[in-house]
């Protein structure tokens, strides 16, 4: 037989061989897979690997490809076997999710790890769990009716427009004679107590009297907590902590925050001059006014959209029964928080009041978690099923309007996502719009005056 012929006839036998797998259900879209190797194939790729490696070996006193087996053996024995572990554990677990159809999400938890070592003339077995891909039926996907909100922009939606513009270039100045007002900017000492122990501090903290948080924790009523407060004067407000609050300790407690006014500044309104409407870029007041409406109008067009997209969603999740894995990640978390993120940033909230709802987002984002899961299952089965993608022209577009959210160049937002693990988390939202929309495509929509009661409800005809 040839060399060529003895090749071909190796590699065929490699690809046919087929290691021992077993696989068992452990729970909700959970498999427990257990693999065997055994032991003659372990020493056919040690002796394979001895062989390569005398080949090309470099051992004083002796030529290149030259040196003893037994030397090499007993130099090497050591890297060799943890390089054929590693290569036997690499294709058989490869092999293990193939042969079964496996789609892992996440990585898979080996049982005993440090235990998974090559032993002479030995079987080596390993076992692990996997979290998978849900099996699951879709509900009816065309014909769906949804609701269209109607808005109108008026011109009183302009002025408010105009007044937050004006807020944004407007100037803090100090306030002497009275005491806190709601809106205004208060300089303090925050202490939060639990019971007599002062538990966190946060000296000349920065605090708008109106509701928000102080110290990581919701006050509802802060405007009314600290009206009247003067500098050098401390109010204590009783407060509950969060579950997910920062400091342990006081998770779900009500805490005691004191709060010592430093000082106190109100907000002064840029006036509309013909400097300010420079600055902005206009020479008259109307073509800065006709500039805010068509931003509205846009940000209106994606809230619309957003919301027939959340009608199609509630409609899936109430209509597809799916086996979650038992295990929410903190991956998981982190995407929903960057998930919102994202949304607030497309829909033009300014980056200081997004930072102040991810804080809430973060209480809230477990809570969540099971169902963005159930969601994210869903939505890629039908962007799997109707053949939807998200291609790089349409990604650099979506990086391009959040850079100009944000205020930096495009290119630099996306080299800063790319690392942080948030560009793959927008192609995944992406694609799952695109689903939703693929759907909306066939639905019968009905127009309707916004109510402040909530959306509609979509239903298959």
């Amino acid at each position: 037989m040839s060399e060529q012929s003895t090749a071909e006839s190796t590699a065929v036998a490699e690809e046919a061989y087929q290691y021992q797998i077993k696989i068992e259900d452990a729970g909700p879209a959970t498999k427990k897979v257990q693999v065997e190797i055994p032991a003659d194939r372990i020493k056919t790729k040690l002796a394979e690997q001895f062989k390569e490696l005398r080949s090309q070996a470099n051992i004083p006193g002796f030529r290149v490809g030259h040196a003893p087996a037994k030397l090499i053996e007993k130099r090497f024995a050591s890297d060799v076997k943890d390089q054929v572990r590693r290569t036997l554990i690499s294709e058989s677990y490869e092999q293990a999710l193939e042969k079964n159809s496996l789609q892992v999400i996440g990585e898979p938890q080996f049982d005993n790890p440090d235990a998974i070592e090559l032993k002479d003339d030995q079987p080596l077995t390993y076992s692990f769990e996997v979290e998978v891909q849900p099996s699951f039926t879709l509900p009816p996907l065309t014909g769906l009716k949804v609701k269209k909100p109607k808005i109108e922009i008026k011109d009183d939606n302009i002025d408010q427009a105009m007044t937050n513009l004006r807020e944004q270039q407007g100037a803090l100045v100090p306030v002497e004679d009275r005491g806190a007002q709601a809106k205004d900017f208060l300089t303090a000492d925050v202490h939060v107590k639990d019971g007599d122990t002062v538990v966190t501090h946060q000296h000349d903290a920065q605090i708008v009297v109106r509701a928000g948080r102080v110290a990581n924790i919701q006050i509802d009523d802060l405007d009314k907590q600290l009206e009247g407060i003067k500098p050098g004067e401390t109010r204590n407000i009783t407060a509950k902590a969060s579950e997910q609050h920062p400091t342990e300790s006081i998770r779900g407690k009500d805490v005691t925050i004191e709060i010592k006014a430093k000082d106190i500044k109100k907000l002064e309104l840029a006036e509309v001059t013909k400097e300010f409407l420079e600055d902005l870029g206009f020479t008259q007041e109307s073509e800065l006014r006709d500039a805010l409406k068509e931003q509205m109008i846009q940000r209106i067009e994606y809230d619309v959209q957003q919301s027939m997209r959340e009608q199609v969603n509630r409609y899936l999740l109430e209509n597809v029964q799916v086996e979650l894995p038992t295990k929410l990640s903190e991956k998981q978390t982190d995407r929903i928080v960057q998930r919102r993120t994202m949304d607030l940033l497309m829909r033009g909230l300014p980056e200081d009041k997004v930072a102040e709802v991810v804080e809430k987002l973060k209480e809230g984002a477990k809570d969540e978690g099971a169902r963005e899961l159930k969601l994210f299952f869903i939505l890629q089965k039908i962007a799997q099923q109707e053949n939807v993608d998200v291609d790089e022209s349409e990604l650099n577009g979506r990086v391009a309007m959040l850079a100009a959210q944000k205020g930096e160049r495009p290119e630099k937002l996306k080299g800063e996502m790319s690392k942080d693990g948030s560009l793959s988390n927008l192609y995944i939202q992406m694609r799952e719009q695109k689903a939703v929309d693929k759907i909306l495509e066939t639905a019968v929509v009905e127009e309707v005056e916004v109510k402040p009661e909530g959306e509609g409800e979509a239903k298959a005809e």
